[in-house]
């Protein structure tokens, strides 16, 4: 039995790119329903100069973009981009701009439903305008995903998994991904960027195509 083509998915959950990627790569895995994939979502720091506390909306905005106004201009084709994805992206909402490194612990913790946890952490950020460095966010957050809500807190309050979240956000920067989302099939090659699902679907039968070649005759 052929196991399942990987799919690493290289993003961060402030990326509002990377929440309309996820989509349109659920959407590409429907169209190929006779491959099976397992899809690993795999850490990058869109903005690793934010402090672990995160810092103000305004101040982000006026530090990356020039100011909240010359984004808002910019950032209504993204929002009009999710939409069109059934999903929401809520510019006003926003408040505050977390560092996302305790959240791509969460995501890391949550293990077989990790697709679930990054699905809850973009929906309150780009959605709801939640804190994501506030601790009870992410706590209450990652109960809704089935995790142990005293143990989650527990393991937030310490250093666990740091290290190696930012060795692996690293060695993608190392590797030559500038930008996110990364599609990366059966780490054979890359598609960057959120393409369309029927793009998506392409890769991943080209991925399998290319393992079943590899892989010896029985």
């Amino acid at each position: 039995m052929t196991s399942a083509l990987p799919i690493d998915m290289v993003s961060d959950v402030v990326c509002p790119w990377c929440f309309i990627g996820k989509r349109r790569l659920e959407k590409a895995i429907a169209l190929r329903p006779d491959i099976p994939v397992e899809v690993r979502f795999r850490p990058y720091f869109l903005n690793p100069w934010v402090p672990r506390e995160g810092i103000s909306r305004n101040e982000y905005l006026t530090i990356k973009f020039g100011s909240p106004e010359h984004y808002c201009a910019i950032a209504q084709r993204v929002a009009q981009a999710a939409a069109a994805e059934g999903l929401t992206y809520e510019l006003d909402e926003i408040k505050r701009q977390p560092n996302t490194l305790d959240c791509h612990r969460l995501i890391l913790w949550a293990g077989d439903t990790a697709a679930r946890m990054k699905q809850r952490l973009m929906e309150l950020y780009f959605a709801e305008g939640a804190d994501l460095t506030d601790r009870d966010v992410l706590v209450t957050a990652a109960a809704t995903c089935g995790l142990d809500a005293p143990r989650v807190r527990e393991r937030l309050g310490s250093e666990e998994d740091v290290e190696r979240i930012t060795r692996e956000a690293d060695s993608a920067k190392e590797a030559g991904i500038n930008g996110v989302p990364c599609f990366i099939f059966a780490g054979r090659f890359a598609v960057q960027g959120a393409q369309a699902p029927e793009h998506l679907a392409q890769a991943i039968a080209r991925a399998a195509n290319e393992r079943a070649e590899r892989q010896p005759a029985d």
